[in-house]
């Protein structure tokens, strides 16, 4: 098809504000599938997407689309991910598209990643057509959304189309939109090869399946491609489009998303954001690439039979693949053997990942304590980076430590705004900014340590506000902190698995937390076990389990009491011997109840 009768947009918008369901109902009036195909979020492929109610991925489609003015356009949909977490999916989207549709609540209004995605579209100099959604709820106010596009994010609200996509409203007028407003692809007059892989999936079958954005050019079965990042030369055996299946075609040509299956049979053979050529006569340099992403949050992921421990490694190998943002290198626990160390982009990037490995690998995985990268300076000048809190020196040797810092934007209702700011205060945040958004919601602007809105930051938000409040945060540089590493010892045994690096006003309580839930899962020895939390040689924190008791005067049956004197007083010797040699085996159910609970 004609490049000017193409069209490739993205939908962006807070969580939970609709877009899947748009997107189903896009599928439906262009007839893209049919009745006995439709089902509700048709294009979250996961089964964790369906149950969650979140995307994760996204997906691309091509609807053809009759348009009023008598034309059948085809229309290029990347549906995308809504959460904080997965923002990068939503960039790479976007750098394969001319346009996008944000779509606002009619009730909840402009969030946080409201405006995160608006300014990931702006920065590729994407047509923004605004959409509002939800329209037929009761709490709908249409002129408080207009007037927050207007005031907040400075488009006119005549341009908003009002839409429900639950209910079919407005669908003909969006597609409409698009065909009018968005530009056509342009393609570049040399008409050489030129293909964006924007992601990429790992097929038992068929070895890897790139998608592909066609910037200009032609791709066909049988075409010699390759990709800049890897020298060598990749026959194509397949092209097609997604509807939402994967559907063959003879070629693909400029403007066309799509899918490409070479002989790629490795995990590794393909990077997202490199450039497909022609072998014949390339392209001289290739396309701006996404750009990086770097971990935010570290984890070590272990296989809970350490026989998987390969099985494990191919698994995350295909999982990367799939995910650019997760990157992962082997390393070894003293108290859990042979695993990984893994970075993620946050909490529940690394909640998604950990529940594919179980569910779409099969594996049993354990993992330890979230931890973030931190920068150090040595008392002999050099400088190293510990995302493991086992590899920081030993305190004589560290002259500083630096903490990664995020600036969080939190949009609430002003009601909750004393609330909030002491949860910050909590959180050894600083306040940087207040601003009034309307009559009945306030954007605080403050930088946080990471390493504090890890854990139950969201959660506590959610639940201060009521559901009301949302956040986006970017990253914010280091600053120096008084951190320590804090050791967990187990009958004066240091367990490297619970290990922590934390501020010096937060390790008692951390560390009686931590003895407590260890008291409650080790098993009791012949003799007393104690429990402790250390800061170099200073212990903080204790707790002892109590030793088993076995009744060695059973057997006597009256007589001397000096009898039962002598065996209570060989069991208290025999105990004081095995205090001094004795191990504690601590069982791998204790590492998992402990480190999953936290």
């Amino acid at each position: 098809m004609s490049t000017k009768l193409t069209r490739n947009f993205s939908i962006i918008a807070h969580i939970d504000h609709g877009k899947t369901t748009l997107s189903d109902r896009l599928l439906e009036f262009t007839q893209t599938i049919s009745e006995r195909e439709q089902q509700d979020q048709l294009l979250d492929a996961m089964d964790l997407e369906r149950e969650r109610g979140i995307t994760i991925k996204s997906h691309p489609v091509t609807m053809s689309y009759k348009a009023k003015d008598g034309q059948t356009y085809q229309l290029n949909l990347l549906d995308t991910p809504g959460h904080v977490d997965f923002s990068y999916e939503v960039s790479r989207s976007l750098a394969a598209c001319e346009g996008a549709l944000l779509i606002v609540d009619a009730a909840q209004g402009v969030e946080a990643q409201t405006m995160a995605n608006l300014h990931l579209a702006n920065e590729q100099e994407l047509t923004i057509i605004p959409v509002i959604n939800k329209i037929d709820l009761p709490s709908a106010d249409l002129p408080k959304v207009h007037k927050q596009l207007e005031d907040i994010i400075c488009i006119p609200a005549d341009e908003a189309i009002p839409a429900s996509a639950k209910n079919g409203i407005g669908i003909e007028d969006i597609l409409e939109a698009v065909v009018e407003r968005i530009p056509p692809p342009v393609e570049d007059d040399d008409k050489l090869l030129r293909a964006s892989v924007f992601d990429s999936v790992y097929d038992t079958f068929r070895g890897v399946v790139s998608y592909v954005r066609v910037i200009s050019g032609n791709m066909k079965r049988g075409t010699r491609i390759k990709l800049f990042h890897t020298p060598k030369t990749y026959e194509i055996k397949e092209v097609g489009v997604f509807t939402p299946g994967m559907t063959k075609r003879d070629e693909l040509v400029a403007g066309d998303v799509g899918y490409v299956i070479a002989n790629m049979k490795s995990a590794d053979e393909v990077k997202i954001g490199d450039t497909i050529t022609d072998t014949t006569h390339p392209c001289p340099e290739p396309l701006p690439g996404f750009k990086e992403i770097q971990p935010m949050v570290f984890s070590g992921i272990y296989p809970v039979d350490s026989s998987d421990f390969e099985a494990l490694k191919l698994a995350m190998g295909k999982l990367q693949i799939n995910d650019a943002a997760f990157t992962w290198q082997s390393e070894s626990s003293v108290a859990l053997g042979f695993g990984f160390r893994c970075g993620f982009l946050g909490l529940l990037h690394m909640e998604i990942i950990q529940e594919r490995l179980r569910r779409e690998f099969n594996m049993d995985i354990i993992s330890t304590y979230p931890s973030v990268i931190y920068e150090v300076t040595k008392t002999n000048g050099e400088e190293i980076i510990i995302d493991n809190p086992c590899l920081l020196p030993e305190s004589q040797e560290v002259q500083e430590i630096r903490e990664p810092l995020v600036r969080l934007f939190i949009m609430i209702p002003s009601d909750y705004i004393g609330e909030m700011m002491k949860l910050v205060m909590e959180k050894r945040g600083d306040m940087e900014n207040t601003e009034t958004i309307d009559e009945t919601r306030v954007m605080l602007t403050c930088t946080v340590p990471l390493s504090e809105i890890l854990i139950d930051f969201n959660d506590k938000l959610k639940s201060m506000t009521r559901g009301y409040g949302s956040m986006d945060y970017e990253h914010a540089g280091y600053k120096p902190g008084k951190l320590v590493k804090m050791d967990i010892l187990i009958a004066s045994e240091p367990v490297d698995a619970f290990s922590s690096i934390v501020h010096i006003d937060k390790a008692a309580p951390y560390g009686r937390h931590l003895c407590k839930k260890l008291k409650e899962v080790i098993p009791q020895q012949l003799f007393v076990v104690a429990i402790q939390a250390a800061i170099g040689g200073k212990i903080i924190a204790r707790e002892s389990i109590t030793a088993m008791r076995k009744n060695v005067t059973a057997k006597c049956y009256g007589g001397d009491i000096s009898r039962k004197r002598k065996l209570l007083e060989k069991q208290k010797k025999g105990k004081a011997k095995m205090k001094a040699i004795g191990k504690v085996n601590i069982p791998q159910d204790a590492f998992i109840r402990v480190l999953k609970n936290d």
